[in-house]
């Protein structure tokens, strides 16, 4: 049963990213609004990240994968 909700969870993952660069292309509306939530959608999970390292102690990293030259 959990394997099925995480399929889910991709499929909507995946056209929510398709929507988002469909609507950079100028797609219809409703694909602009699914593409503003899936925007969204990826705010709060990196905001509840650097919450989450905040309240341990951790730092989060840019994103550029090296150490502190």
């Amino acid at each position: 049963m959990i394997l099925y909700v995480l399929i889910g969870v991709l499929v909507l993952a995946v056209a929510g990213c398709g929507c988002v660069v469909w609507a950079a292309r100028g797609g219809p509306r409703w694909v602009r609004a699914v593409a503003a939530v899936t925007l969204l959608g990826g705010e709060v999970v990196r905001d509840g990240q650097r919450r989450s390292a905040r309240r341990s102690g951790g730092v989060l990293g840019d994103g550029d994968g090296g150490g502190s030259d």
